[in-house]
């Protein structure tokens, strides 16, 4: 039977990307020649170098801060480009010398051995609504950091909250009513209290957005569907459809080890060990994951929130969502009877809550 031949590139290109400068360096698979040169971060002048290369060509760089505007530039040009997981590059362990002459030769020589592993280069949409994700989850570390600073500085001079939870309309009431006779305690004060009211309404108008977004957007659909587990949230299924975006790409059994989640080991010979998590991949959903994960330890018993989302989902979703919401929390109890380390434990139920978030994702 007849197979249509595999197109390979002549020309393998890797590219060190920065915010200033680019450097580029193409291999000619044919006569080992090296192109080399350092490029400003225009993507029409990178696009007219590389197009002065031996054809068919194929470019490669990593992802890193400066996103993935340079790839759709070079796909829209008609140029082969690829984004490597910088976690997965094969780097030589004696090596001790780093340019960014030699970090783009490296790139074009893995390129042209098919050693690449790459990544998803998201839509323009889809990568928005990721940073309106991520600029809520460094909203979150802001305002803890500032509750942090403020409690502290009342914890120094020995004024503690006892009114119950803090952070609640009782404690910011509480707050409220503290006042010193020293005024550059009370300024120190005043700024403090000030900072973490901001960062709170911050958090709270980013809050608004991601549920506006996610109720009528591209993604509406899975998270709907990923909202019939417990644990995710609209939030945790917002940041995970946005940071995923192709879940068809994955399976069951390998999301686990694409987000982090699946343990390390050394084998050799009749020898097996296993250790902590391999914490590669996607750091945003392994945390969402991790953190939903603990709600499974509870009794399961589907409340007003779940129910709610349930009916939102289609009969297949809600069967396959009290599903896995029944064998997570049976795991959560093994663990416990087995008295496993609930950080251990957790991890496992973790992996096993990501399959089933898979599985409501690609669900018809």
């Amino acid at each position: 039977m007849w197979e249509a031949p595999v197109l390979r590139q002549r020309t393998s290109v890797g590219l060190d990307v920065h915010a200033r400068s680019v450097v580029g360096c193409g291999l000619d698979a044919e006569t080992g020649e090296l192109f080399e040169r350092r490029l400003t971060p225009d993507p029409g002048e990178i696009a007219a170098w590389i197009a002065s290369l031996p054809g068919p060509v194929k470019v490669v760089y990593e992802a890193g801060p400066t996103g993935y505007a340079l790839a759709r530039f070079l796909l829209a040009a008609g140029i082969v480009c690829m984004v490597a997981a910088p976690s997965k590059l094969v780097r030589p362990s004696g090596d001790r010398v780093k340019t960014d002459a030699r970090d783009a030769r490296h790139l074009a020589r893995l390129l042209h051995l098919g050693e690449i592993v790459e990544v998803a280069i998201p839509s323009v949409g889809q990568e928005a609504a990721r940073d309106l994700v991520r600029a809520r989850d460094d909203c979150r570390g802001d305002l803890m950091a500032a509750q942090h600073r403020l409690t502290h500085l009342l914890l120094r001079r020995g004024i503690v909250y006892y009114g119950g939870h803090p952070w609640t309309g009782a404690h910011q009431l509480w707050l409220r009513q503290q006042h010193f006779d020293r005024p550059a305690l009370q300024t120190t004060f005043d700024e403090a209290f000030d900072a973490v009211l901001v960062a709170a309404a911050r958090r709270d108008r980013l809050d608004t957005a991601i549920a506006a977004m996610a109720a009528d957007s591209e993604f509406t659909p899975v998270i709907t569907r990923l909202g019939c587990l417990r644990g995710i949230s609209t939030l945790t299924a917002f940041g995970m459809a946005t940071e995923i975006g192709d879940w068809h790409r994955l399976t069951g059994r390998s999301i686990g080890n694409y987000l982090g989640l699946v343990p390390t080991e050394y084998s050799s010979g009749a020898s097996r060990s296993q250790g902590g998590i391999t914490r590669t991949g996607n750091t945003h959903v392994r945390r969402l994951l991790i953190e939903a994960a603990w709600q499974h330890r509870k009794p399961y018993r589907p409340g007003v929130t779940l129910r709610r989302r349930w009916d939102a989902a289609s009969p297949a979703a809600r069967a396959r969502g009290h599903e896995g919401n029944q064998r997570l929390h049976k795991r959560w109890m093994g663990f416990d009877q087995r008295k496993k380390r609930p950080v251990i434990a957790n991890a496992a139920v973790a992996r096993e809550l990501a399959a089933w978030c898979w599985s409501l994702a690609v669900l018809d």
